[in-house]
């Protein structure tokens, strides 16, 4: 069960301040929220709500103004502001009743008491209130039981789940973050009710969506929030070709394992060495497209053939369906594609031209793919894994070899197109390319060293050939 500190020990200076300005105002306000469950919990200060007994923006412009930074972000028609302070924000709300289109996310909001306002959040460890008012700072507002559902771990909706859920179907993706993130359990009745209402998310936006899932990967442990997302059907919803990955085919004497499982473990594994999101995006999608490339062969078993490059060519489609940045999506398409090719490496007959090739394919990402390379171990033997391990040094030795040696992260062509065309007497076009893809092979095959004088004479000696009319 979660440690549960019974006194609030706020630490934040300005809460005091909103506090006094509140009671020159003749305001009862309370910090509310998800900042109240993190600091009963112990982990920290993050961003604040601020729940006020009458109208809140007005209240959030005399907040901005004693500090001094300007007017807030207002959003009149829901009552609500946002002032920015400190790379963090505080915001306000009057306290308010919301009832809600069923096609809309959008609340029709009306003016309400302090239970009202508690009774529309989403979970009752979050509709935790304390007092900022000088006479009773600190004093706890606990009525529907967040305090119990705090101490025992679970995530229970304030009014019916099914209500709760229906008015903001975000909150299902918000159940299952919550429970990766806090490690707390769902009500049994909020599980049934998000497993019942899936299809409801299909009114929210993708990017809000996506936001949730993101965060689940950015958990310690990103299984538990995956497992969930599946166990309960909103993975069909929200990443269907990570559902499509889930189950195990037996042939005669021959299986597969459960794709999704596997990938829960690799995921797992590899946030144990990264925070980075996007090498843990790659670990759950780097085995994609096995569903799509699963056959069954006599006297081999089970093969999954060009799974790695058919998984890269459906990043594209993927992260524009989810509404991801592209900016990462040639880094995520690039270690999917490679992820087989350092298991390769291993043979002792391996040239240094195979393991150059992968280091000008892999560039500056080399450490991030044998991250994923290591993670993708996840046999329950023992020996196996220690093998496995081991092999993978033996290629990182030879990787650290060959690159002191040649010099081909972050690579660099030594003769660029500038001077090819200038040796050559070229303009731009086709030729330029295929002189420079000859100098680049030269490289990688180990015919020249990577070094300028070198490609040059090189260039001068195959040009003629290169360039005569076929």
């Amino acid at each position: 069960m979660p440690e549960v500190n019974t006194n609030i020990q706020f630490t934040h200076p300005l809460l005091r301040t909103i506090g006094a300005i509140a009671d020159a105002q003749g305001l009862d306000v309370y910090v509310v929220g998800g900042y109240v469950r993190d600091q009963l919990l112990g982990l920290g200060d993050k961003d604040i709500d601020i729940l006020v007994i009458g109208d809140g923006v007005e209240f959030a412009r005399a907040v901005a103004r004693r500090l001094g930074v300007g007017s807030p972000v207002a959003f009149e028609r829901f009552g609500t502001a946002m002032v920015p302070v400190d790379g963090g924000k505080i915001e306000f709300v009057g306290a308010r009743r919301e009832t809600y289109d069923p096609e809309s996310r959008k609340p029709i909001v009306t003016t309400g008491t302090l239970r009202d306002d508690l009774l529309r959040r989403d979970f009752t460890v979050n509709a935790l209130a304390a007092s900022l008012n000088q006479k009773t700072y600190g004093e706890l507002h606990d009525e529907l039981g967040g305090m119990d559902d705090l101490r025992t771990g679970i995530l229970r909706t304030p009014l019916d789940p099914a209500k709760t859920f229906d008015d903001d179907p975000l909150r299902i993706m918000r159940a299952i973050r919550f429970a990766a993130q806090l490690g707390f359990a769902i009500d049994e009745k909020a599980f049934a009710a998000i497993t019942s209402m899936k299809d409801r998310l299909t009114i929210v936006s993708q990017e809000r969506i996506t936001d949730e899932f993101l965060k689940i990967l950015k958990t310690n442990k990103p299984s538990v929030g995956l497992r969930l997302l599946h166990d309960c059907g909103v993975m069909q919803i929200v990443f269907p070709e990570i559902a499509a990955m889930a189950g195990v085919d037996q042939r005669k004497d021959h299986h597969h394992k459960d794709v999704f499982l596997h990938t829960c473990i690799v995921v797992d594994n590899i946030s144990q060495t990264t925070d980075n999101v996007w090498l843990r995006f790659t670990a759950l999608v780097h085995d994609i497209a096995k569903p799509r490339t699963k056959a069954y062969k006599e006297g081999i078993g089970w093969t999954f053939h060009g799974h790695e490059e058919i998984g890269a060519r459906m990043m594209k489609g993927i992260f524009r369906r989810l509404k991801l940045p592209l900016d990462p999506l040639p880094y995520v398409e690039k270690l999917v594609r490679l992820h087989l090719r350092p298991m390769v490496l291993v043979d002792e007959e391996v040239t240094d031209a195979a393991v150059r090739r992968l280091v000008f394919e892999t560039g500056n990402d080399i450490d991030d793919l044998m991250k994923l390379c290591r993670a993708d171990i996840t046999s329950k033997n023992p020996k196996l894994v220690e093998r496995y391990l081991r092999n993978y040094d033996a290629v990182m030795q030879k990787i650290v070899e060959v690159e002191e040696k040649d010099r081909l992260r972050n690579w660099q062509p030594p003769v660029k197109g500038d001077e090819i065309m200038a040796v050559c007497g070229l303009q731009p076009g086709k030729h330029v390319g295929i002189l420079k893809t000859a100098i680049e092979e030269a490289i990688l095959d180990g015919k020249i060293p990577n070094e300028h004088d070198a490609a040059l004479a090189y260039l001068l000696n195959i040009k003629d050939e290169l360039l005569k009319p076929h």
